[in-house]
């Protein structure tokens, strides 16, 4: 299921930032009284009532502006209308309904998107009154809020929730989705047009070309797969402004989408902290990986064998350590077989079921073979251990004092599962709880 998008709109200066950072929970947008504070869209990943979403904040909407960048950000709003799954409208009800108000409705109203009317600055009973004043806006019932107070959020995110889609996307139902992710440049829509034999993707050597996600559907050996092509994912601190960073964005909706991700990796320049930084975005999702190492024709000339880029590869990703490692070129067309093996490959480690009863025998002897730390007289006890869902797999450990288990511990426990049951390229999720 997608991650609902929902951006936050309105004229400049009416709170929208200061909900932004509400809603998220931290301070991540700048605050000001000075109209304009916000030029470029800022996002992060929310949560609301067990159901998460991405939040966009933009800059504020003017019909006329003397801001020599209002062009540019006016295209960066925009386009977070045409993206989003869901508006929240702001406007100032201190300020009370003025002609930016209705040209920004106005505006949005041109993209069909639900929308979430929010009277903000609602902060005492007389100024919750004047909240009416915004049914003339033509935007549905407005609600009451003060995004600096905390006053009115839960109707606010009520609403909100009522307006994005819920529901998994049927056509992909039956369908393994494969996302290919890596450093712009480093050949992904070219493997995807090699993988799929169609010329799906524009391939260019200019950093960039693909900006938003491309989905094609191939069949392999009977199974039904889903391409993923993203845009090129730099650093946080090295994404452009504007398309580029919600280019970014929905990359990684489609990582949170796919069931494995190929992180596509330079030969000619393995293994670079942002590579490992992207594959992070995989791991965090809790997806199965693939590693692959694209360009393998041009290693010739840089003395590199594959044993040796496999172990860089490893020593970089260390998170993911028995992730398959496939060497192709997108443009002679070779190894593509093994990274077709090896996507399908994951997703049944990623999505495997084990016998209850091995699993709990495993778990036994891993911890008679080495007990867990103690506390003085608190011990580690195990009562019962049973997975509880896969893709990813995830376990449920109930066992006495589970504040004693520590990191590495965990990590040597999943070792032993692995060892035990596989789980090649695919996250492993131990959750430990005590005793109801």
């Amino acid at each position: 299921m997608a991650i609902p998008i929902i951006a936050i709109v309105g004229r400049p200066n009416v709170g929208k930032s200061t909900l932004f950072n509400r809603l998220a929970g931290r301070r991540i947008a700048v605050v000001s009284d000075i109209a304009g504070t916000t030029r470029d869209r800022v996002s992060t990943d929310a949560r609301w009532a067990g159901r998460r979403f991405i939040l966009v904040d933009t800059a504020g909407i003017e019909g006329q502006s003397q801001d020599i960048l209002w062009e540019e950000m006016r295209g960066q709003v925009e386009k977070a209308l045409v993206d989003a799954d869901a508006l929240v409208f702001v406007m100032d009800i201190v300020e009370g309904l003025t002609s930016a108000d209705i040209d920004a409705a106005r505006l949005i109203r041109r993209y069909g998107k639900p929308v979430v009317l929010v009277a903000n600055k609602a902060d005492n009973y007389e100024r919750e009154q004047l909240a009416v004043e915004g049914y003339e806006l033509g935007l549905g019932a407005p609600i009451a809020i003060s995004a600096y107070h905390g006053i009115g959020i839960e109707d606010l995110m009520n609403s909100v929730a009522e307006t994005v889609p819920g529901e998994p996307e049927p056509e992909d139902l039956d369908a393994t989705r494969v996302a290919i992710v890596g450093r712009p440049n480093v050949g992904k829509s070219a493997l995807l047009n090699a993988l799929t034999g169609e010329e799906r993707a524009v391939v260019s050597t200019v950093p960039g070309t693909t900006r938003d996600p491309v989905d094609s559907r191939y069949s392999y050996e009977g199974r039904d797969l889903v391409f993923v092509d993203t845009a090129g994912l730099r650093r946080r601190g090295r994404t452009e402004p504007g398309i580029e960073k919600y280019s970014a964005l929905r990359t990684i909706q489609a990582i949170e989408r796919s069931h494995t991700v190929l992180v596509v990796l330079d030969a000619s320049e393995l293994a670079t902290a942002q590579d490992a930084h992207i594959a992070g975005y995989a791991r965090d999702a809790a997806r199965g990986i693939v590693a692959v190492i694209n360009k393998w024709d041009l290693a010739r000339g840089l003395e590199l064998s594959r044993e040796e880029a496999t172990e860089q590869v490893r020593a970089r990703f260390r998170f993911l350590p028995d992730s398959p490692v496939v060497f192709t070129s997108a443009l002679r067309g070779t190894g593509l077989r093994g990274v077709l093996q090896a996507a399908t490959g994951v997703f049944d480690e990623w999505s495997k079921h084990v016998d209850g009863s091995v699993l709990g025998r495993t778990i036994v002897e891993a911890m008679a073979a080495h007990a867990p730390p103690t506390r003085g007289r608190r011990r580690v006890r195990l009562r019962s251990v049973v997975q509880t869902r896969s893709s990813p797999p995830t376990f449920t450990l109930r066992v006495t004092s589970p504040d004693l288990i520590h990191f590495s511990y965990r990590r040597y426990l999943e070792n032993r599962l692995r060892a035990a049951f596989g789980f090649r390229g695919s996250p492993l999720r131990l959750n430990f709880v005590g005793r109801d």
